[in-house]
C-alpha cells in the first residue's frame, strides 16, 4: 500500500472505503475498497477534501481479491453446484439441482488454514434444493499472493470436490410389513402409508408392500421375493425389539443379507438396522419411523439413493449429531439434527 496525489491514482486500486458526508443527505462509502480509480472519480474525490489517497500496488506475484475468489470458488465446485460473484473478493455457491450435499470437510479446514482466504458451508449430507446457498467465499486483503492460490488449487484437484451436489437415484421400493396382528387384520396397517410419503418425498416409490406374520422364514422370503421383482431397495417394518415375537432381524438375516449394523447411536431410530443383500439394501425399520416427524430414516436413505455404502464406522458417526431436539414445529434439515 502507498499513498499518491488524487490526480495520479487513476487506474489504481483504493486500499479502503472512500467515505463521504453530504449533512442531512447522505453518509456512506462513495467509493469502495478495491475500487478502480476512474478519471471522472477524481473531481468527487477531491470535493470530498481528499488531496491524496491509499492504493494498492499489485505485483506479477499478486492476485487481485476478485480474481482470487474466482479461482477458489472454480478449484471448490463440484457437480451440482455454480459459484457466482464477484463482488469485494466474495463468491456464492449455489446448488443447480436438489440432491444430498456433500463436502469434502478435511480438505475444507486444510484451505481454510491456509489464510488469507475462507469458505463456509452447510453441513455435508445435508438434503438441499436447486437454489439453496450451499457455501461463500472470501478473499480477506484487497490481494493475495498466487502462490497460496496454487497451493489450494493442488489441495482441491488432488482430492473430491469440496462443495457437490449429488442427485438421488430413483429406487424402487419394495415393503414388507410384519405383525400378526396386522396380518390377521386383527388392526390397520398405517406403517406402509408413512413409507410412501418418506420414499415419495425423495422423488421415489414403493412399487410393491406385502405383509408377513412374525415368522422368520416367512418374513425371508418376502424379502427374497421383491428382490426378485425388481426391488432397488427393501424396507421391513415392526418387530425390531427385543421382544420373543420380534423376529424380523432373523428374518432379514436368513435372506443371507450382510448385517452392516443392527441399532443406530441416533434417538428417534436406536433399533434401526441395515444390511445389504449383495448391493441392495435391506432396512429393519423400527415403530418410531412412524410416529416421529424425523428419525433415523432421514440420516440414512438419503446416502443410500447417492449410491454410497455405508460401513459400522458411517454409522457409528451418527451419534454426534443423532439426537434430535422433536421441536413442536419441525425445521429439518435446517437444525442440528444428524449434523456431526
Amino acid at each position: 500500500m502507498k499513498v499518491v496525489p488524487v490526480r495520479e491514482s487513476v487506474g489504481m486500486f483504493l486500499a479502503h472505503d472512500m467515505t463521504q458526508i453530504i449533512p442531512g443527505e447522505f453518509k456512506g462509502a462513495a467509493f469502495k475498497k478495491g475500487h478502480i480509480v476512474q478519471e471522472e472519480d477524481v473531481p468527487r474525490l477531491l470535493n470530498m477534501g481528499k488531496e491524496h489517497i491509499a492504493i494498492i500496488e499489485f505485483n506479477d506475484g499478486t492476485i487481485h481479491e476478485d480474481d482470487a475468489a474466482l479461482r477458489l470458488g472454480q478449484a471448490a465446485s463440484g457437480i451440482g453446484v455454480e459459484y457466482v460473484g464477484t463482488s469485494e473478493g466474495k463468491v456464492t455457491m449455489t446448488a443447480t439441482q436438489s440432491g444430498l450435499l456433500k463436502i469434502n470437510v478435511s480438505v475444507l479446514q486444510e484451505i481454510n488454514e491456509l489464510g488469507e482466504m475462507m469458505m463456509a458451508t452447510l453441513h455435508t449430507d445435508t438434503m438441499v434444493t436447486k437454489g439453496t446457498l450451499v457455501g461463500a467465499t472470501r478473499i480477506i486483503p484487497l490481494s493475495i499472493e498466487n502462490e497460496k492460490l496454487v497451493k489450494m488449487e493442488e489441495l482441491c484437484a488432488s482430492s473430491n470436490p469440496i462443495v457437490e451436489v449429488l442427485p438421488l437415484k430413483k429406487f424402487k421400493v419394495g415393503v414388507v410389513t410384519t405383525g400378526n396382528e396386522i396380518f390377521y387384520g386383527r388392526i390397520e396397517d398405517r406403517f406402509g402409508d408413512v413409507i410412501r410419503e418418506k420414499f415419495a418425498e425423495l422423488d421415489s416409490e414403493v412399487f410393491k408392500q406385502v405383509f408377513s406374520r412374525d415368522d422368520s422364514d416367512m418374513i425371508a422370503k418376502c424379502i427374497l421375493s421383491l428382490i426378485e421383482e425388481g426391488a432397488d431397495i427393501v424396507t421391513v417394518t415392526g418387530g425390531m425389539s427385543v421382544d420373543p415375537d420380534d423376529v424380523t432381524p432373523e428374518g432379514i438375516g436368513k435372506t443371507g443379507a450382510k448385517f452392516v449394523s443392527y441399532g443406530a447411536p441416533t434417538l428417534p431410530g436406536a433399533m434401526f438396522l441395515l444390511s445389504y443383500l449383495g448391493d441392495i439394501p435391506v432396512l429393519g425399520l423400527p415403530g418410531c419411523i412412524m410416529y416421529s416427524h424425523r428419525t433415523v430414516f432421514d440420516l440414512v436413505v438419503p446416502k443410500l439413493m447417492v449410491g454410497e455404502k455405508l460401513t459400522p464406522k458411517d454409522i457409528s458417526k451418527l451419534g454426534h449429531g443423532g439426537l434430535c431436539s422433536t421441536c413442536p414445529i419441525c425445521h429439518y434439515p435446517n437444525c442440528g439434527f444428524g449434523k456431526g
